[in-house]
């Protein structure tokens, strides 16, 4: 009987707190569980439970204003899907003012290059220049430098008659123009491999196996840039007596400056080159179609052609600098031909980059 009042009593506590309808304190606990659940179905009707206008926002006017509310965040969230992401935009085609940054670079370096060949060449420097101490020097020095610019102008020469070889035989321009990593590997290793051979021989005058590794490699030099003959004779012109002017201008600038001057170049100009071979690698995975292939070909393009501008000043010094310090009759001998495939590759290098530069100008021309 307990547990039986006991449930009469939760349940009547409950339905007087659903129904709130008082209870008077003289009504015996078995009485207010029997009439409990009474109230709880005679209640008050249904039309007096509806709410009153204006104390409640009417349900039209919140269904309204959660679609307005819902629908701004929508709107919000694809707008911030649609934007592109870092990813995407360097995916993406590259804008109009890709080599914007290059192209300013090379003319301040061109800037530059004016401003000190003014400079060293009216004699404003305190040191005394190259030009300055090729008065005194004897005649074997005199007779180094010759040899190794004479070697110079052949490694040209003999560069530009091969290409022109290699470009009108059809089978070897096909082999040369093959695509692929096999073919890429096999010409690295044959100008990296001709080019040690090169180097690695001793130097006697005359005509030795020095001279015709020399010969093979700049032979090889001219097969692989053999291609460039597609852009027409007019643009390789053209760049060919652009590359001579930076030559001979460059030149000057490194004999009329004091003889150390550009001799503390070499650590920074290492380091340049690195980034400018990787940013070549890159270039193989990374088109020039898109926003970030293009920053590292315009990185490549125009910054090479800084960088081995310096190097041809650094190696001019070089030059000079080691035919001053052998002696005449020494063990060592100096070695022309190795120096002058240093300046070689810095202006071959200034000729493709050149060449480029007025190619693809050309074709904007055009289109």
């Amino acid at each position: 009987m307990l547990l039986a009042r006991l449930a009469h009593l939760v349940s009547g506590r409950s339905a007087r707190l659903l129904c709130k309808a008082p209870l008077s304190c003289s009504q015996g606990l078995w009485k207010s569980a029997q009439q409990a659940p009474k109230c709880r179905f005679s209640g008050m009707p249904f039309q007096a439970l509806k709410p009153r206008r204006g104390l409640l926002p009417q349900p039209k006017l919140r269904r309204n204003y959660t679609e307005e509310h819902g629908n701004r965040n929508r709107s919000h969230l694809e707008h911030r899907s649609k934007a592109p992401t870092l990813k995407e935009r360097m995916m993406g085609p590259p804008t109009e003012n890709a080599y914007s940054m290059g192209k300013g670079a090379a003319a301040g370096a061109a800037l530059m290059g004016i401003v000190a060949l003014c400079y060293y060449g009216l004699g404003l420097a305190n040191q005394p220049s190259i030009y300055d101490h090729s008065y005194m020097w004897p005649q074997y020095v005199r007779d180094r430098i010759h040899a190794t610019y004479a070697y110079f102008g052949a490694s040209c020469a003999v560069t530009a008659a091969s290409a022109t070889a290699v470009f009108q035989s059809e089978p070897l321009l096909n082999l040369i123009m093959r695509s692929g990593w096999l073919a890429t590997l096999v010409t690295m290793g044959l100008v990296m491999g001709t080019g040690a051979l090169t180097q690695a021989l001793d130097y006697e005058p005359g005509i030795g196996m020095k001279q015709l590794a020399w010969a093979l490699h700049c032979g090889v030099m001219g097969a692989v840039i053999a291609p460039m003959c597609f852009m027409g004779g007019p643009v390789l012109v053209r760049a060919l007596l652009y590359t001579s002017g930076i030559v001979g201008a460059l030149s000057t600038v490194a004999a009329c400056a004091p003889s150390d001057r550009f001799l503390h170049m070499g650590g920074p100009l290492a380091i340049g080159l690195g980034i400018i071979f990787a940013s070549s690698l890159a270039n193989m995975w990374l088109p020039p179609t898109t926003a970030i292939g293009a920053g590292l070909a315009s990185m490549s393009l125009y910054g090479g052609l800084i960088l081995f501008s310096g190097f041809l000043l650094y190696d001019t010094q070089r030059i000079v600098k080691a035919a001053e310090s052998y002696p005449e009759h020494g063990y060592a001998r100096y070695d022309p031909i190795n120096h002058a495939l240093a300046i070689y590759m810095d202006a071959l290098n200034i000729f493709i980059r050149i060449a480029i530069i007025l190619s693809s100008g050309d074709q904007r021309k055009k289109k």
